[in-house]
């Protein structure tokens, strides 16, 4: 039996992370929560922003875009994301999230389950800096 409540997280008490451009917020998590089998977060994404591309060697990544208009790259092949769309991302999928319209996007994502450690979960493949892909889907 649960000893405490659950704990509730808003968007505005998870810190930002902007390393890997976007605005990401890691909410719920094992040292927010105390979550045991995965994390969950928001993506916030400007237009003309992207998240740079990157796999999770442990985890799937589940995706829902709440506003504006996505394109996921998934191993270099362009997929469209809209409102009211999911997307599963299975582990060690190279992908890229680029906002191709102009109003902000926000897009919830679930990682599980959790990689043996937090410096383990994620694995950049391109630099920060590197250049937007040429052509974007709409």
């Amino acid at each position: 039996m649960t000893t405490h409540l659950p704990v509730v997280v808003n968007v505005s008490d998870a810190p930002s992370n902007r390393r890997r451009g976007g605005d990401l917020r890691a909410m719920l998590t094992p040292s927010a929560v105390g979550a045991t089998s995965g994390f969950m977060g928001v993506a916030i994404v400007q237009p003309g922003e992207r998240i740079g591309e990157h796999y999770h060697p442990f985890s799937e990544e589940f995706v829902f875009v709440v506003s504006g208009d996505l394109v996921v790259d998934l191993d270099g092949t362009p997929q469209p994301l809209r409102p009211d769309q999911g997307l599963m991302i299975p582990i060690g999928m190279r992908h890229r999230f680029r906002n191709v319209g102009t109003t902000e996007a926000r897009l919830v994502f679930h990682l599980g389950p959790l990689a043996p450690s937090p410096e383990l979960g994620h694995v950049d493949t391109e630099q920060e800096d590197a250049p937007e892909p040429a052509e974007a889907v709409r």
